[in-house]
């Protein structure tokens, strides 16, 4: 159904309009009309033509200055002029306002059948447009929440790759590096520091999860909610700053402040909100924790970690970015990127006085080693450090402070590295031989990975890491390289053998075999 407005002054230019269209296209329109200039943008408020036929020279208000009027409103309405003045200017300014077609007076009946019908498939376009675009932003309501708690989630949890946490930011559109967590905490009532009735709340909160959601992210642009835990919800806000101003945290507490009083309003819970100091995205678990302890240490409604005692303060000149620079690398067992971290640091060491130097590498060092047995595959002993302060005390000079210091922080990553590598040979050999032992059965990605009791989804990185192929490429090369041998040393029939290299279907077999080898089956066997 198109909804089609006429605007003339001309009451025979109406009529003959009128009939043109319900001749050419009947029920499929429904048509208004009007005369003056300023009937005609009263009429578009009200009507939404999807088609407006629009006469130049009306009274009062002309077409022209008609149309911007109605393009204010009605962004998606398809002009088409008509004029008895055949002057480029008119045109060119319709044109500028969307219209398809300029006719001149006296109206030819085919011109106009004509720019209606065009006018119609514009319209169907357009709708059918808006429509998807309207499926996808539904999609989006569903799916956006899920990223959101996801990335939260793996960032506080630390159950992630650095891969992921990118893909995650590529599809929520964040470009920021920094931010800061907010921590909305619900209860009856605010008795202390803590909330009444944690658990009854939590699912209040629940229930009114949609909602708070709406009213966080009008609160603090760019926020990104996590679902609800327990009577909790955990809140990233990414930022370009590497540090909050005082008038920056002064104008969040009072945002924080208003959110917590509007949402008391409507839910009828009681809310406290903690914020968390600024931070890289990797490290929104200490912010978290920040977060949390900035509510513990008062019994304010909104408290930031800034302005409490919260943390380590450093003095001006040390690198703490190095130092978490170094020990990040140390967790993920990069050996060499873990020394040249060390010696980025110990380059600092350097200007210090001996003994604080000693002291400081000997805690880097166990807390190296630390982080290795915590990994797993080492066996702690309670001696093995017996002979720590003595070497690092008869140490008298940096050089050899440094050696000693990078055989420490190399043996720790490479225990971290080893173990890793030792603990993913071990899950593909038994892969290996569980896809060897069942290739001819309809076996699946989720059936190996359960078998090796890991996700699916680490199963496949790892899996390709060691065997340079995904998983259905190796069991394909697999069960082609038994309908080899089988072609080659025995009669089997091609049904027999589809059987035995575990196909259900001999012309999928065919197909695979001819892309991998070159030949069909039966040609391969021939030319054995």
């Amino acid at each position: 159904m198109f909804k089609i407005m006429l605007a003339d002054d001309e009451g025979i230019v109406i009529d003959s309009l009128k009939f043109i269209i319900d001749k050419e296209f009947g029920d499929d329109c429904i048509v208004e009309y009007a005369k003056t200039g300023r009937n005609v943008i009263e009429l578009a408020e009200s009507f939404r033509p999807d088609i407006a036929v629009m006469d130049i020279q009306m009274p009062g208000i002309n077409g022209i200055d008609a149309m911007r009027e109605i393009r204010k409103t009605n962004d998606n309405v398809i002009f088409i002029v008509m004029s008895a003045y055949d002057k480029f200017d008119y045109a060119q300014e319709a044109i500028k306002l969307g219209a398809i077609e300029y006719l001149t007076k006296p109206m030819e009946k085919n011109k106009m059948i004509a720019a209606l019908k065009s006018a119609m498939e514009k319209v169907v376009v357009e709708k059918e447009r808006r429509s998807k675009d309207l499926i996808v932003r539904e999609k989006m309501e569903i799916v956006v929440p899920i990223l959101e708690n996801g990335l939260i989630y793996n960032i506080l949890f630390h159950e992630y790759f650095e891969e992921d946490i990118d893909n995650y930011l590529t599809m929520l559109e964040i470009s920021e590096k920094y931010a800061y967590m907010l921590v909305l905490v619900s209860g009856d009532s605010k008795d202390g520091n803590h909330m009444t009735n944690a658990l009854g709340s939590s699912v209040k909160l629940q229930k009114d999860y949609t909602r708070i959601r709406e009213y966080v992210k009008s609160s603090f642009e760019g926020a990104i909610v996590g679902n609800v835990m327990g009577n909790k919800i955990a809140v990233l806000v990414p930022t370009k700053s590497t540090e909050i101003e005082l008038s920056t945290r002064e104008d969040l507490i009072r945002s924080a402040r208003e959110l917590a009083e509007k949402l008391s309003l409507q839910t009828g819970n009681s809310y406290r909100i903690g914020l968390g100091k600024v931070n890289e995205l990797s490290k929104m678990d200490n912010s978290y924790r920040e977060a949390i302890n900035a509510l513990l240490l008062t019994t304010n409604t909104v408290a930031h970690a800034d302005d409490l005692p919260i943390g380590c303060e450093y003095e001006v000149d040390y690198p703490v970015a190095l130092e978490k620079r170094l020990f990040d690398e140390v967790e993920k067992g990069r050996t060499e990127a873990a020394v040249s971290a060390a010696k980025d640091y110990f380059d600092w060491i350097r200007t210090q006085d001996m003994m604080n130097a000693r002291l400081k590498i000997l805690e880097f060092a166990l807390w190296a080693e630390r982080i290795a047995y915590s990994s797993g595959g080492m066996v702690y002993s309670f001696g093995v450090r017996h002979d720590y302060l003595p070497t690092i005390m008869a140490i008298d000079n940096m050089d050899d402070l440094w050696n000693w210091f990078s055989n420490k922080i190399s043996f720790s990553c490479n225990a971290i590295s080893n173990k890793n590598a030792d603990s993913s040979n071990d899950v593909i050999e038994t892969a290996k031989k569980y896809i060897a032992e069942n290739y001819t059965k309809n076996i699946t990605l989720d059936d190996v990975s359960y078998n090796v009791n890991i996700s699916s989804y680490y199963f496949s990185r790892i899996f390709k890491e060691a065997t340079g192929q995904n998983f259905i490429d190796y069991l394909t090369e697999l069960r082609i390289e038994k309908a080899k041998e089988l072609l080659s040393s025995t009669q089997y029939s091609m049904k027999e053998i589809c059987t035995m290299c575990g196909y259900s279907d001999p012309n999928y077999l065919s197909k695979s075999f001819k892309k991998k080898v070159g030949v069909t089956p039966t040609e391969y066997r021939e030319g054995k």
